[in-house]
């Protein structure tokens, strides 16, 4: 299991940053985050308390939605110039996505070009420290060694796998995600449910794992609604699951929501969150045959009645609706047409989809005709 070095929890864990970066004795760092979290005063109140301790920082806030190469290659001449110590990212997955690209090339400069860190990159040393404080309730790119990038030429996300890009310390703090919007709220929600049922019936699952992704899509299950509704506690209670999630999903993988949702969010610019929402209860009906008792364990942990005695059939039927009727409860398109995906683009966008690294970790092998056939099911 690759974690965190370290990471804080609850209601004020920001406050931990001063003492963390002191103890570290960085003397200069570059908070890395987008112009809207620097307009709506999201990150002044991590920047306040640098102020407050007068550590030295400058901000780099050019990351843009579903972040691409250009922005890594910027962003690496930005941190160079400014000669830090350390990466402070701030933000929901492209911030922090794009924090460890960052983070990665100026500590291996031979992956420059970005692109060539696609897949299990040969690095060789450990990213420049990132310090990662969320902002959304659902990534958990705060505990992963994934990221995710898009390449603008080919309209093509590329996901990156590198134990050396883990953030060092993770600063899990509701308070910061209090002003997320409820469709935020609910897309990055259902991302994190994505990470925590396909990591669960992915093929690299394992007891330890299981543990953890059950207790997510517990913690989820009851929370996700409330949170949308923006309840502080929820957001809490949704804080930690996404990060269980992600404890999870980063050692073993995740399938064919994630290998189909990423190629919408390139052609598209869909949000991640909402591809792999709008996605994943047609998805889990295509595997609900390959995935043993699973989704009766997914049932239970979702507190669904009488799930001990349904046949398995009538088990995993209950959870595939369960998981549709939290998805309709916050808000998420029932299509994908709705996204603004095209007919015409779904055998091309299929393709791109069966090579994605994500889908081969599906329990249930899918062909581009399969795959097809599930996007245009979604139309």
């Amino acid at each position: 299991m690759i974690l965190n070095e370290t990471s804080y929890f609850g209601k004020g864990a920001i406050t931990n940053i001063v003492p963390e970066i002191k103890k570290r004795c960085y003397k200069k760092v570059v908070v890395v985050t987008d112009k809207g979290l620097i307009d709506f005063k999201v990150a002044a109140k991590v920047t306040d308390l640098l102020d407050e301790a007068t550590i030295s920082y400058t901000i780099y806030d050019g990351i843009v939605p579903n972040p691409t190469v250009q922005n890594v290659k910027d962003g690496v001449a930005f941190v160079k110039d400014s000669n830090a110590e350390a990466i402070i990212a701030i933000g929901g997955g492209s911030p922090i996505d794009t924090a460890k690209a960052i983070g990665i090339i100026l500590t291996n400069p031979e992956f420059s070009d970005v692109l060539s860190l696609e897949g299990t990159a040969a690095t060789q040393n450990p990213s420049l420290p990132i310090l990662a404080i969320p902002t959304t309730s659902g990534t958990a790119a705060e505990v992963t060694i994934n990221y995710v990038i898009t390449d603008e030429k080919s309209h093509r996300k590329f996901v990156c796998v590198d134990p050396n890009d883990i953030p060092l310390v993770a600063f899990i703090d509701s308070d910061m995600m209090m002003g997320m919007p409820k469709t935020l709220a609910a897309s990055t929600g259902m991302d994190a449910m994505t990470h925590a049922i396909e990591g669960f019936i992915t093929k690299g699952a394992w007891e330890l794992t299981d543990m953890l992704h059950l207790k997510a899509i517990e913690i989820i299950g009851r929370s996700l609604r409330d949170s949308v509704n923006e309840q502080q506690a929820a957001r809490e209670e949704m804080a930690l699951g996404q990060y269980i999630a992600g404890m999870g999903f980063s050692n073993v993988g995740l399938g064919l929501v994630h290998g189909m949702a990423h190629p919408l969010s390139a052609w598209y610019n869909i949000p991640h969150g909402i591809a792999c929402a709008a996605l994943l209860p047609t998805v889990m009906k295509f595997n609900k045959d390959f995935t043993g008792e699973k989704y009766r364990e997914i049932g239970k942990a979702l507190q669904i009645d009488g799930i001990d005695t349904m046949s398995i059939e009538e088990a995993r039927a209950a959870a595939c609706t369960a998981i549709d009727q939290l998805s309709k409860d916050v808000g998420i398109p029932a299509t994908i047409s709705e996204l603004g995906v095209k007919s015409e683009d779904i055998a091309k966008i299929a393709e791109d989809a069966f090579k994605d690294v994500c889908t081969p970790g599906n329990p249930r092998d899918a062909s581009v005709s399969e795959i097809i056939e599930l996007y245009q099911s979604l139309m």
